[in-house]
């Protein structure tokens, strides 16, 4: 059986599916439609639905509503990350899980509402205050939209941290005839939970890569959370000892689970002298630009990276392996460029080999790369 579907409704689906029974938000073209499937949903499954007066005002009350148990969900475009960025940090330090929605539009600023991009890739990365890991997952397709959400709400209940899903206007706004059967649902797991009979230490783990576990909600602990450098009981501290325990923790803790978050589909090609690296909906192009020069008896490889946050290093590596060149696609200046030439360049330098020529296929101009132009990069 066949739907026509989006992928905003994807998102929405696969948030229900893994549990969300919370959503705060402010309408923001083009992740709208999310918020109008969940205000029309949630209540049927006994979530609650809040449209804040603002965008920070909705990651606000996402982080309290995890806090007291909730299962959050959060969506808006490059102008609404941009205010969310404070309260970010929050979720990271709070160690408040939560999904994070980013359905890219063009920018700086207001930019093109209606137009799609590329442009967060780093933003989110890199916009709150610290520099500390996150998770950000890129579907490329409607039915990994469902999926990696599902997903997305897994490695937050498990690992206490926000998690981003990015995607696009295209991606999440054209429709598209998809095979139910393409809407594979992912495991949820659970957050931990501490016993209620016992003595509660709202941040105490064993070791720095070790999660801590919440209080039952309504029980008999005390909880303290803050947005400040904090001791295992939730004081404010500056104790040198104690705040290097609790940053080497919410450091260690994503990047001690590489092997597990690092995602990406390799589809290698023996002999291949050209990769072709992508992301999001221009990976939709570059599939179609493999299949053409394979046909016509070119030999190429190609990466999809699913998880643009932790970089899928080792996935890069093999794909890289014997090519003369990497064709990195995306519809920015070159974001993502930039962490294939970090892996690629500092691997070839320590194993003392000639590097592979790293290049940027890029378009701002509002408008999708096409096949064609992979094909003309590869040549070129």
């Amino acid at each position: 059986m066949r739907e026509f579907v989006d992928g905003n409704t994807a998102i929405a689906r696969g948030a229900l599916d893994a549990g969300c029974n919370f959503y705060a938000g402010y309408p923001i073209t083009p992740a709208t439609p999310i918020l109008l499937y969940m205000a029309r949903e949630l209540p049927k499954v006994g979530g609650i639905l809040i449209q804040g007066e603002d965008e920070i005002a909705s990651i606000g009350m996402c982080i309290g509503a995890s806090l007291a148990g909730a299962r959050p969900l959060t969506a808006t475009s490059g102008p609404g990350i941009s205010l969310y960025s404070e309260n970010i940090g929050l979720a990271i330090m709070a160690e408040a899980p939560m999904v994070i929605v980013d359905v890219q539009r063009m920018g700086p600023a207001t930019g093109a509402a209606t137009t799609g991009a590329q442009g967060d890739v780093q933003f989110v990365r890199w916009g709150t205050s610290g520099g500390y890991p996150i998770v950000a997952l890129a579907p490329s397709t409607v039915p990994q939209c469902y999926t990696f959400t599902m997903k997305a709400f897994d490695i937050a209940e498990r690992l206490r941290t926000p998690v981003f899903v990015l995607t696009d206007k295209e991606l999440s706004s054209a429709m598209a005839t998809v095979e139910l059967k393409d809407f594979r649902k992912a495991e949820v797991g659970s957050r931990p939970m501490a016993p209620a009979d016992e003595p509660f230490v709202p941040y105490r783990f064993e070791t720095p890569e070790s999660v801590p576990a919440f209080s039952p909600y309504g029980g008999p602990h005390v909880v303290r959370y803050t947005t400040s450098t904090h001791d295992e009981y939730g004081y404010l501290t500056k104790d040198p000892e104690k705040v290097n325990r609790l940053n080497q923790h919410l450091w260690a803790k994503i990047e001690a689970r590489r092997d597990e978050l690092e995602m990406a589909d390799v589809d290698l090609d023996e002999g291949a002298r050209v990769l072709f690296v992508s992301y999001g909906i221009t990976a939709q192009a570059m599939s179609e630009a493999v299949e053409e020069a394979r046909k016509s008896g070119e030999e190429v490889s190609s990466l999809t990276v699913y998880s643009l946050w932790p970089v899928p290093e080792k996935a890069i590596l093999e794909a890289a392996s014997g090519v003369g060149k990497i064709v990195v696609a995306e519809l920015n200046h070159g974001q993502y460029l930039r962490e294939v030439e970090r892996v690629v360049y500092r691997h070839s330098a320590e194993a003392g080999v000639k590097a592979p020529k790293v290049v940027g296929l890029n378009k701002v101009d509002g408008t999708l790369i096409s096949p064609s132009e992979f094909l003309q990069a590869m040549e070129a």
